[in-house]
């Protein structure tokens, strides 16, 4: 809607949002996130943060942030709450409509199939009442409950998802880390190019409109008689300077015995395997070697190159199907059954070296996972790992709290593998926009030190395959 000018005869009609208590449990932060428009929270909202505050898990840490955030709102509060709360001052400038409390007791006339017992019954009677109170104003509920959006539809009332934590509203959009260049590149940037070698990779110094649009660390290829690939070492306006990769996919340069089987997966190792790189972001479906890929870059240089002192891997424990409960054992023992993914790795990675006796190999498998530590993120806050090789499994289950909760554990020297598959995110109310690993790819792209990419080719069996492309 277009701003209207300070001397209109009418000020602009501002809407007025009817919060869910699944919003406010998502995202703290949702009160200041309407800019000019009005917010309203049920009595009934208040209850469900209260019945939801006790416990260690981010849902109640999220209700107790809330609770203080209007505990700090309504206390600091000059005016009448009746007449609203304004939100300029609590929100620093981020907001500047008003906040209103149900201060009334609401009866509305529900149909007899919707309980008024049940909360979100409730609180659709509260929507109903504003929306006949003030009837040339726009009253719209904001829920993460699908269910309790169509509910509302159902009985007229205007409703909708919160979208303020979506980094991206289509995960088509979502950075993949690599751009394929034109046929004619070579010829429309061929004006004062520059060429030279250093530390056995070439680099070229091109200008030109292709140049401005690409990212540091960007991948760049052209397919041909003469495939050509190469990393984007500097990017500033027209101009970038890109550079030769090392060959992964060649046996002599093969990462605790493996070798990259496609374009992608080259360029993933030339990002776990680069020590200026602190943060590498791989995506991609089942089978693609993202797990495979960054344990042999971190085996390599944990026990050869010694860059790194072991190991550290961890992973949200969200169940696909039914919680087994409470499992006995230390931290480790009771995260192995979570790390299925690590074990069948390592049982690939230790079958790689067939060398020596089969005693030899097992001293050689127990030295191996000696090196490795499996940590759960329930113990992660106030840590901080020096020169380490942090690899986070399964973070597209992870939320962008979460994620910088576990990014910000990096100390000195310390390096960070995020991988995720955004297609198979099991935690409720996260989509492929709002996924933490998401909010990482898009806010770290273009930064020196860190890389991302988006695994295109299943290379864990034809069956794998082809089950996932039909099923």
């Amino acid at each position: 809607m277009p701003r209207k000018t300070r001397h209109a005869a009418t000020p602009r009609q501002t809407k007025l949002f009817v919060l869910d208590t699944n919003v406010l449990m998502h995202d703290p932060t949702s009160l200041f996130r309407f800019e000019e428009h009005d917010v309203y929270v049920p009595i009934m909202t208040l209850e469900e943060l209260d019945n939801n505050k006790k416990g260690l898990s981010e849902v109640a840490r999220n209700a107790r942030q809330t609770s203080r955030s209007l505990d700090e709102i309504v206390t600091g509060a000059a005016d009448n709450i009746d007449g609203g709360i304004a939100l300029d001052g609590p929100s620093h400038g981020m907001a500047t409509g008003r906040l209103f409390l149900q201060t009334e007791a609401i009866h509305v006339e529900l149909p007899a199939a919707l309980p008024t017992a049940k909360g979100d019954n409730q609180i659709l009677s509260v929507i109903m009442y504003l929306a006949r109170r003030e009837p040339g104003r726009t009253v719209i509920l904001v829920s993460k409950d699908i269910n309790m959006r169509i509910k509302a539809r159902a009985l007229g009332l205007a409703a909708q998802d919160y979208f303020n934590d979506k980094v991206l509203e289509d995960s088509d959009l979502l950075y993949t880390g690599l751009f394929e260049l034109p046929a004619d590149f070579w010829e429309s940037h061929a004006a004062g190019m520059e060429s030279w070698k250093h530390d056995g990779h070439t680099s070229w110094r091109v200008t030109g409109p292709q140049a401005s649009g690409l990212l540091l660390n960007e991948f760049v290829y052209q397919e041909g008689e003469q495939p050509f690939e190469a990393r984007v070492r500097e990017q500033s306006g027209r101009t970038a300077v890109l550079e030769t990769l090392i060959d992964y996919r060649h046996s002599k340069n093969n990462i605790w015995g493996i070798t990259a089987r496609n374009r992608e997966q080259n360029f993933a190792l030339n990002l776990l395997m680069d020590p200026e790189i602190d943060l590498v972001t791989l995506l991609g479906q089942a089978g693609t070697g993202k797990t495979l890929l960054t344990l042999a870059a971190g085996l390599t240089q944990v026990l050869e190159s010694r860059r790194y002192t072991e190991i550290i891997m961890t992973r949200v424990t969200v169940p696909v199907g039914e919680d087994i409960g409470f499992l006995p054992g230390t931290e480790e023992e009771k995260m192995a059954p979570w790390m299925g993914a690590l074990e069948d790795n390592l049982d690939v990675l230790n079958g790689t070296n067939s060398e020596g006796s089969q005693w030899g190999r097992a001293t050689a498998a127990d030295i191996v996972r000696s090196r490795i530590k499996i940590k759960s993120l329930n113990f992660m806050r106030g840590r901080t790992f020096t020169q380490k090789y942090l690899i986070i499994d399964e973070a597209q289950n992870l939320t962008p709290k979460q994620m910088k909760t576990l990014i910000t554990r990096a100390g000195p020297g310390t390096k960070v593998v995020c991988l995720g598959n955004i297609a198979q995110i099991d935690t409720p109310y996260l989509t492929e926009g709002s996924s933490g690993i998401t909010f990482a790819v898009d806010r770290f792209k273009g930064w020196a030190h860190s890389g991302h990419i988006t695994l295109q080719r299943g290379e864990r069996s034809r069956l794998a395959d082809y089950a996932a492309e039909i099923l």
